[in-house]
């Protein structure tokens, strides 16, 4: 597994940068910078299982590891979701993706850290930076 991390500043408080982030409508927003439609079904509670989804049921199946509001977010993945059915523990065990948000001088730094396996390294290196700026868009709109 590989940790990479995205960071961005976005002028807007902590909690407006949160609400962005997992309100479901602008969720839908930032995330169609992976895959168009994209969305999450769970409660975002520490301890539940949540699942990433795109049109057609595809994604992937995780748990919420930490909620802090307004500051973390942290999930660990457990495997990918084909035609709406939860394949096994297909990731390797480490597989996260990790939401904090610092309050700066500027306002807010965003700040997500992922684990993931060699062969995402590129698709998330060019999406992420695009996600992130789409959820810098809408805070400071």
């Amino acid at each position: 597994m590989t940790q990479l991390e995205f960071s961005i500043e976005i002028k807007a408080s902590k909690e407006k940068v949160w609400d962005i982030l997992w309100e479901d409508e602008s969720y839908r927003k930032w995330t169609a910078s992976f895959i168009p439609g994209s969305y999450y079904t769970g409660e975002l509670k520490e301890g539940n299982d949540v699942r990433f989804l795109s049109p057609g049921e595809h994604g992937l199946f995780a748990m919420v590891e930490k909620v802090i509001p307004f500051q973390s977010m942290h999930f660990i993945h457990f495997g990918l979701v084909l035609d709406g059915v939860s394949q096994h523990k297909t990731f390797e065990e480490g597989a996260i993706e990790y939401y904090d948000l610092y309050e700066s001088d500027f306002g807010t730094e965003l700040t997500v850290t992922i684990k993931t396996d060699e062969e995402y390294i590129t698709y998330f290196n060019n999406s992420f930076p695009r996600a992130l700026n789409a959820v810098k868009e809408l805070a400071e709109a």
